[in-house]
């Protein structure tokens, strides 16, 4: 799934990565624990939290993750998406909640889950 289809799955606004649109992700990882996005190991990955906090930005960008969607409404301070741009991510917001967004996206051809898929 592109980029840029993850931001109408989720109705979402994208507010900074328009470079990356056209970036195919392969999995997904809702979480608000950064130590549960740290045991996500997969290429290719969106993460969705309402951890609005700088750690959010760090952490993903640690774990190469380069898309980051903030649910539940939030929006993240001006200072965290500047830093987003710096390491080359795109941050997206949505109203959806956490279940909400990681059902939307889905339905919508998106797999993935934490390190191991249920059988």
């Amino acid at each position: 799934m592109k980029v840029r289809d993850i931001v109408t799955t989720l109705d979402g606004v994208l507010l900074t990565g328009e470079g990356l649109l056209d970036v195919d992700i392969q999995a997904a990882c809702g979480a608000d624990l950064m130590s549960d996005v740290m045991a996500f190991v997969k290429e290719n990955v969106v993460l969705l939290t309402g951890l609005v906090n700088p750690q959010s930005i760090r952490t993903a960008d640690l774990m190469d993750i380069r898309v980051v969607v903030y649910v539940r409404g939030k929006t993240p301070p001006k200072d965290m998406v500047a830093e987003a741009e710096r390491n080359g991510m795109a941050v997206i917001a949505t109203r959806y909640s956490m279940f909400l967004a990681c059902g939307r996206l889905y339905e919508a051809g998106l797999r993935g889950g934490g390190t191991r898929e249920p059988r």
